[in-house]
């Protein structure tokens, strides 16, 4: 199934986009790892699988609040570990499958924000991290840029240019607490591998990890996790906007 749906993958973006793969040479030829990137849009899990074509199992949401109801189907026949967003019970269980695919020699993909409710960079959450201390393995940083504007150009009769960007593997990161490593411990890790993701897309797109104190502060504005809210069952309805007047698909 999954050869037949990265086949499709491929298929689709020569039709639908100019894809473009720059550093295919960082991809580890053996061993496991962790592929890291930019969550901006719902077929940046399309894209990384694009690029690396490599047997991948993913860390993603239950629910994708963001996505058309007409590709909701794709996750759940890839196969992925499943997170209900806010649910930290079902959280530790997902990771926990992710931590021994990973100890066997296998390769996880997750996008460290946790979601793609705007097309800046933002924080992320500790799971990255927290597998990346426990496991040892070194980490892949990719940087996706052109996604969120394939339908949008599509509407217009043109094809948007997609670049995935992947970078030389950093870690691997280790952790002198035995066991859970400590929150501010994951904290530096994650900042770690997104500012390594950050210097894969362009400026303007790198949000709290920009040097631009305006695309900072712009950023800011949106970044909070809208999943931590009282009832965590419950999605945001729409789209937080990244600029005045636009929202994003």
């Amino acid at each position: 199934m999954r050869w037949l749906l990265a086949a499709l993958i491929r298929v689709a973006f020569a039709l639908l986009a100019r894809f473009r793969v720059e550093g295919q040479e960082n991809i580890p030829k053996e061993g496991p790892f962790l592929v890291v990137a930019n969550h901006f849009h719902f077929a940046d899990p399309l894209a990384v699988i694009r690029a690396v074509r490599r047997p991948l199992d993913f860390i993603g949401g239950f629910r994708m609040p963001f996505a058309p109801a007409s590709v909701r189907f794709l996750p759940r026949l890839w196969g992925l570990y499943r997170v209900p967003r806010g649910e930290e019970g079902f959280a530790r269980a997902a990771l926990r499958g992710a931590e021994t695919t990973l100890l066997e020699g296998g390769i996880v993909g997750i996008f460290p924000e946790g979601g793609s409710w705007t097309n800046v960079l933002r924080r992320p959450r500790p799971g990255t991290a927290f597998l990346a201390a426990r496991t040892g393995v070194c980490v892949l940083p990719i940087g996706i840029d052109g996604t969120d504007g394939i339908f949008p150009s599509l509407r217009q009769f043109r094809r948007q240019s997609v670049t995935v960007r992947i970078g030389a593997p950093i870690g691997p990161f280790r952790t002198k607490d035995a066991g859970r490593p400590g929150r501010d411990r994951l904290d530096a890790i994650g900042d770690t591998v997104m500012r390594a993701v950050a210097g894969l897309v362009p400026e303007e797109r790198r949000g709290v990890y920009s040097t631009d104190p305006d695309v900072q502060r712009k950023a800011e504005a949106v970044a909070a996790y809208p999943w931590e809210q009282a009832n965590r069952r419950t999605a945001p309805r729409s789209r937080p906007q990244t600029r005045e007047g636009e929202t994003h698909e």
